[in-house]
């Protein structure tokens, strides 16, 4: 890490797990983080006060009313270049989500700006619970990372997925959200998401499936990572991102005229969109009788990637999608070659996988002709995979 600081807020929730975080606490130090531990009231039914004071060689508060001419919740939020709650509780991850402000540790989430990272761990049919599920995803869409648990033993003879990752994946983990917390800083991210509309009357259009989820992702993932980020929504009805200028669009030609405006002011393009490749070549202004619906002529549209690929820099990279339902890889190398793309995600598409789902699996592709396979993520960890890439292309000389 080449920053100066390394100041990491350790929150403990009220978990077994939460003698594990001992020797997080340890590898953290032996990497050179000096660490403040703040555990709930309930995690000290687990490891005392005494414990952390020893191990991290600083006083320890759980609640908002010790030292308080400190404000302790207030300067310990500021101070901290980073969050980790390891582990994280249903009951601590729920009551981030809904804001509260209860013990030290939830006001000091609240008053923080820092990049945080949850690693959950509890029984699994409560990791499994609907509740959990959604909370985890509006953490992650808050900007949060959180990190999936592992699949084991837990107390007692129970077995599954919400067990606490070993120690040397959590400080992976953290290493890989600190490493990239600002790495887009000073730069513009542009990018496209849904599925295009061409109207065949008021009440008919022609479209597809896309639901702009993935695109969504790339957006808080670049916003997350410092990016100034533009996002072109095309029928798209998520919420809306801090920090992201949203453009609601319908058509593929709407989407063309600001994508002709905007790109040449981005350093990444990533065209997430399902573009609609022809409409119709009549648009009744009036709604069409069922039995006068014998046909449509069509017009095809502009080729969005391939216009925009005219108007590029040096140092600009291009990023496509492409859904496929054969031929993978090979229809995915022609269509980087066809368009000038730097680099290219494709997914089987077969029976509507994909679409309108929070996972997906596929392969990359770059101009090199490097292929590599991901297994099944969530759309959000694609999306850092992505600007992963991207970030490293932008470092290469003659992109």
């Amino acid at each position: 890490m080449s920053s100066s600081r390394r100041e990491v807020l350790l929150g403990v929730g009220g978990g077994i797990a939460a003698y594990k975080a001992c020797d997080l606490l340890r590898r953290l130090q032996d990497s050179g983080y000096v660490v403040t531990v703040v555990p709930t009231p309930a995690a000290l039914n687990f490891v005392g006060s005494a414990t952390w004071e020893a191990l991290s060689g600083r006083p320890v508060y759980t609640q908002v009313w010790e030292n308080v001419p400190a404000v302790t919740h207030i300067s310990y939020a500021q101070n901290a270049d980073y969050v980790l709650i390891a582990p994280a509780t249903a009951d601590l991850i729920a009551r981030i989500v809904h804001g509260r402000a209860d013990d030290l540790l939830t006001n000091i989430v609240l008053a923080s700006t820092a990049p945080k990272l949850i690693v959950p761990a509890m029984h699994p049919q409560m990791w499994n619970n609907s509740a959990t599920i959604e909370n985890v995803r509006i953490l992650r869409e808050r900007g949060f990372a959180v990190m999936e648990p592992e699949t084991g033993r837990l107390t007692g003879s129970d077995s599954g997925q919400g067990r606490f990752p070993e120690t040397v994946a959590i400080v992976e983990k953290f290493e890989e959200v600190v490493g990239r917390s600002a790495d887009l800083s000073g730069r513009t991210v542009l990018v496209t998401a849904g599925g295009t509309r061409e109207p065949i009357d008021p009440v008919r259009f022609i479209g597809n499936r896309s639901s702009g989820i993935q695109g969504y992702a790339i957006a808080r993932a670049a916003a997350a990572r410092g990016a100034k980020v533009q996002l072109i929504a095309a029928n798209s009805h998520e919420i809306a991102i801090p920090g992201v200028e949203i453009t609601p669009v319908e058509t593929a030609a709407q989407m063309h005229d600001l994508l002709l405006a905007k790109f040449p002011h981005s350093d990444i393009l990533v065209m997430t969109a399902a573009v609609a490749d022809a409409r119709p070549k009549v648009v009744s202004s009036t709604k069409i009788k069922k039995s006068e619906l014998e046909e449509i002529q069509l017009l095809a549209n502009p080729d969005l990637l391939a216009s925009v690929a005219l108007l590029r820099k040096s140092g600009q990279i291009i990023v496509g999608f492409a859904a496929e339902t054969e031929n993978l890889i090979a229809n995915a190398s022609n269509k980087l070659l066809a368009k000038g793309l730097d680099l290219i995600y494709v997914n089987n598409v077969s029976d509507g996988a994909i679409f309108g789902s929070e996972l997906t699996h596929g392969h990359f592709v770059d101009k090199d002709g490097v292929e590599s396979e991901v297994s099944e993520v969530t759309k959000d960890t694609l999306a850092h995979e992505l600007l992963d890439k991207a970030v490293y292309r932008l470092g290469l000389p003659n992109v």
